[in-house]
């Protein structure tokens, strides 16, 4: 034996450096892709939940009533008679806007409420090495993804459905304003969603259906633009405190814009202010709910 191998031999062994703690940007990710691989497997049944409600609504709107000679009637409900714009131009926004404002709410509320209340399961995921404000950011990621997606499927529907005469006047106006709407918009409805599911007792949730999600989704300028409102003055400022009306002006301003549409700053400064306050306090009441 040599005098280094000797030395070697008598050298205490230097222990193996401990396995690297996975990171807060893995963790999410790897939360993230487990979200993405539900999606994949629900997605039929998500693609229908989807599409169903917007595609009654333009089946009977915009190939229905034009039909039988309705049409005119409700594109002047729709205040866009003036402008020269047929009601189909103006449900195109606004269905987008609603799907995307409903699937998010929905994807952040219903497994909330589920994992809140059955055998606690919400406890699993805080034993991730995530913090759990952190924690809420991904479900809200999550939901606004799902949103998102919501919004894009039904652009087909709107887009393609219509009786002959009938077709959508769109464009894109700004790319920059319909991306960051659609984004902030499935931000701000998913934060709205996980908010109202850490404050909602889950044995009440139809007071959600009957006192929240339907006001908002029918006076959210689904159907008609804000603008249209100046003759209900009352309604138009009422309104103001609807989310969806920020995105539904959003969407109408980057698509259809020779129709009348809120303010571009008004919109922006809405659906963007209020994302990141409706996510500071959705992740504070998502803690306290969590922790206690």
């Amino acid at each position: 034996m040599t005098i280094e191998q000797a030395q070697q031999a008598a050298a205490p062994a230097v222990p193996a450096p401990p396995a690297m703690n996975p990171t807060l940007a893995r963790t999410f990710l790897a939360m993230m892709a487990r979200e993405m691989r539900v999606m994949r497997k629900n997605f039929v049944s998500t693609f229908l939940r989807v599409l169903v409600q917007p595609l009654m609504f333009v089946f009977v709107f915009a190939y229905v009533l034009p039909k039988i000679g309705a049409g005119g009637a409700m594109a002047g409900a729709g205040g866009a008679a003036a402008q020269g714009a047929n009601f189909t131009t103006i449900l195109v926004p606004g269905l987008v806007a609603s799907s995307i404002l409903m699937q998010a709410m929905m994807a952040a509320i219903m497994p909330l409420m589920m994992e809140l209340t059955w055998q606690r399961s919400i406890t699993d995921r805080a034993l991730a090495p995530l913090p759990v404000p952190m924690l809420a950011i991904q479900k809200i990621t999550a939901a606004g993804l799902q949103g998102l997606i919501g919004g894009l499927l039904v652009f087909p529907a709107v887009l393609f459905i219509h009786a002959e005469g009938q077709a959508p006047q769109v464009h894109v106006e700004n790319w920059a304003v319909l991306i960051v709407t659609m984004v902030a918009g499935s931000l701000l409805a998913a934060s709205g969603g996980l908010l109202l599911g850490t404050l909602i007792d889950p044995q009440k949730a139809q007071i959600l259906f009957a006192l929240v999600l339907l006001p908002v989704t029918m006076l959210g300028c689904v159907y008609y633009p804000w603008s249209a409102l100046h003759e209900i003055r009352w309604l138009q400022i009422a309104s103001l405190f609807n989310p969806l009306v920020y995105v539904s002006e959003g969407l109408r301003a980057a698509l259809t814009p020779d129709v009348g549409h809120m303010p571009t700053w008004a919109f922006l400064l809405a659906v963007i202010g209020g994302t990141a306050v409706l996510t500071w306090i959705s992740t504070r009441t998502f803690t306290k709910r969590v922790l206690t």
